[in-house]
């Protein structure tokens, strides 16, 4: 968030801009914010407050009705290059210096359930994927969790896929279609 009190040299008085960020949600994209993070470092890559006490939300159980929260699917080793159609992820995020392209289950115009707090469920392609030619862009829960079923998607490293423990609070501020 940027706000410029002062009037002059080019600044509007009063003027606020909030960086939103692009996301997925069944397959239709949506803007949100980011507003804090129970992590330091995802904190600082996504210019959010530094809130610790949101990692005391219970995680790691799907996001049901009675769930605090959504779960938010980013993917460490998407595609890259800025101008490549399937580019996603945290790498191609940070070398293309453009927005990650996370999923993210349901928004508020789709589901019952949501929630502006995220359970971050993180995902890396497997060598096996990536050599078969199955990495690519993703941008539906379902699709999603299907690439991690097959084996194709796993936590960091090859460790078994599932919640970080990192809680976000990112609400949704628009949805396009």
């Amino acid at each position: 968030m940027k706000i410029c009190p002062e009037e002059g040299r080019g600044l509007a008085g009063g003027t606020v801009t909030i960086r939103t960020t692009p996301i997925f949600s069944f397959a239709k994209p949506a803007l949100y914010i980011s507003m804090e993070s129970s992590e330091p470092i995802t904190a600082t890559l996504d210019q959010a407050t530094l809130a610790p006490r949101i990692a005391d939300v219970p995680v790691g159980s799907d996001d049901g009705a009675f769930s605090a929260v959504e779960r938010l699917f980013p993917i460490i080793n998407g595609p890259e290059g800025r101008d490549n159609p399937q580019r996603q992820g945290l790498n191609s995020a940070l070398r293309d210096n453009l927005a990650p392209l996370q999923v993210i289950g349901g928004i508020l115009t789709v589901a019952l359930d949501y929630s502006p707090l995220w359970d971050v469920n993180l995902g890396e392609w497997t060598q096996n994927a990536i050599s078969k030619g199955y990495r690519s862009r993703i941008i539906d829960e379902f699709q999603y969790l299907e690439m991690v079923r097959q084996g194709h998607l796993t936590g960091p490293n090859g460790k078994r896929f599932g919640s970080t423990g990192i809680v976000v609070n990112c609400p949704i501020v628009f949805r396009f279609l």
